[in-house]
């Protein structure tokens, strides 16, 4: 599939259905409905979609605070991976912060996850921190710590 067929949009409650499919197909310890909902309705949060043939294959879940933003989720659907899609919520969330007019962006991620820590580092986040055992088992495995990350933006 061709990355150009991707389109991103801001996502609505009229989503809720396709997006928590998403997130129960997805790896790991997915959001509820009534989290994803929430997150829907909240007006300091954006969620943005990414569709390719009309099918929900991505989503991002960024929360404006105070004086910095958060990103709290980012989900590609596993047979859409490598395609450069999350990269390009990525952008998106970098962009909505920015129009927000954040400091900065921030983001906790699993030590694990060597894919993610690697998109976040080639977009220019720095590790701030670490959590230690903060993230429930999955699998099987031990409790796992968090990275703290964060994104200059001013």
């Amino acid at each position: 599939m061709c990355l150009a067929e991707a389109t991103l949009r801001p996502l609505g409650i009229d989503d809720l259905a396709a997006l928590t499919a998403l997130e129960q197909a997805g790896q790991g310890d997915p959001w509820t409905p009534r989290q994803l909902e929430a997150a829907l309705a909240d007006p300091e949060a954006r969620v943005i979609g990414v569709e390719q043939d009309e099918r929900l294959v991505g989503h991002a879940v960024v929360v404006r605070l105070p004086f910095d933003a958060e990103l709290q989720a980012i989900l590609v659907a596993g047979d859409q991976r490598r395609q450069g899609l999350a990269g390009r919520l990525l952008e998106a969330v970098i962009e909505t912060a920015r129009g927000w007019g954040v400091e900065r962006l921030l983001l906790e991620v699993r030590a694990s996850n060597a894919p993610a820590t690697g998109l976040y580092r080639r977009a220019g986040f720095n590790e701030d921190g670490r959590r230690r055992g903060y993230y429930p088992p999955l699998a099987g495995r031990e409790r796992e710590d968090a990275l703290l990350m964060s994104l200059p933006l001013a």
